[in-house]
């Protein structure tokens, strides 16, 4: 399950301080390559959610924290470990692109 994060307090809680891999989508509901990758995210949760903690964060919600990651434009995916931003993608993936590049991203 992809845990929507609605606070700063939550992204302390959800990546912050969270050992091991965790993923943020930072998206918007008028957004239709966030749209588009909504399924892709739900199906990598389900191969890799064993191994990285999926979030997900509507930027209209949370604008300061968008501003605190730079975020220009979206859907903007950042991977980060043990809390700390290791990588991102920026716009729509296709499935197994998505997939592997994570996987690129732990190994």
């Amino acid at each position: 399950m992809i845990t929507e994060i609605h606070s700063n307090e939550q992204f302390d809680t959800e990546i912050t301080n969270h050992k091991g891999y965790s993923l943020i989508d930072f998206w918007a509901t008028w957004c239709g390559p966030c749209r588009m990758m909504a399924p892709v995210l739900e199906n990598a949760e389900k191969v890799l959610g064993d191994k990285i903690h999926f979030c997900k964060v509507d930027v209209d919600e949370l604008q300061e924290l968008a501003g605190r990651f730079d975020i220009m434009s979206i859907p903007t995916i950042i991977l980060f470990k043990d809390g700390e931003e290791v990588n991102r993608m920026i716009g729509a993936v296709p499935q197994e692109e998505f997939i592997s590049q994570l996987e690129n991203m732990m190994a």
